[in-house]
């Protein structure tokens, strides 16, 4: 069991915790909470009703532009309905978001394992979310031959899901990448000129 499953008692609550902490002007449906979270819906209406007692979310009428995905096709549908957000003024708000932040988005070996079996990864760097930096442009960076985006893609929608936040990524086979290198293109020198910390180097991209 982790630090933060033995402190808020289960891995729902924490996904629901990084949900709306990390995303705090942001109204959710039912719906959205449990594909985002990928949690079981009882689970999670047990949850919500938990933290609305606590006054962390409140329910709200809410209407917004909803994407929907029929086969390749995507679509965007106005929805009204009950929904949920952060209660702005939730008083512990700050420690509560730096103790999530700090304790459950490490950017360490592990999180470059998850992209070894993607192709032949090269080069991962993590900023943004997973260095506190809530002003980079990029939170990931991933370069590599014959590099499989469809498995990327899914594991991206998985760290998502465990951290409760969109990623910003990157991915690049090594010959566009380091051609960017090259030209000094803006994205990657936002990425190397900033804080950021590489977690695989094959390229030799950072000084030793």
């Amino acid at each position: 069991m982790d630090a933060l499953t033995a402190i808020f008692g289960n891995e729902v609550k924490i996904k629901l915790l990084r949900l709306f902490l990390f995303n705090e002007a942001k109204p959710f449906f039912l719906k959205e909470i449990v594909a985002r979270t990928k949690c079981n819906a009882a689970a999670v209406k047990k949850e919500l009703n938990l933290l609305a007692k606590a006054d962390l979310i409140r329910k709200k009428q809410v209407a917004k532009d909803i994407e929907i995905k029929k086969g390749k096709k995507l679509s965007v549908k106005r929805v009204n309905g009950a929904g949920f957000v952060f209660n702005e003024k939730f008083a512990y708000k700050d420690p509560l978001k730096n103790l999530l932040t700090v304790v459950s988005i490490q950017a360490d070996e592990s999180l470059a394992k998850r992209f070894s079996a993607v192709g032949k990864t090269k080069l991962v760097i993590a900023a943004g979310i997973f260095i506190q930096n809530w002003d980079s442009r990029v939170d990931l960076l991933i370069v590599g031959d014959e590099l499989n985006m469809h498995k990327i893609e899914a594991i991206i929608s998985n760290i998502e899901a465990d951290i409760g936040k969109e990623i910003s990524y990157s991915a690049f086979e090594t010959p566009d990448f380091e051609y960017r290198l090259g030209i000094h293109d803006r994205l990657v020198r936002d990425i190397l000129d900033y804080p950021h910390v590489t977690l695989l180097d094959r390229l030799g991209i950072e000084p030793q």
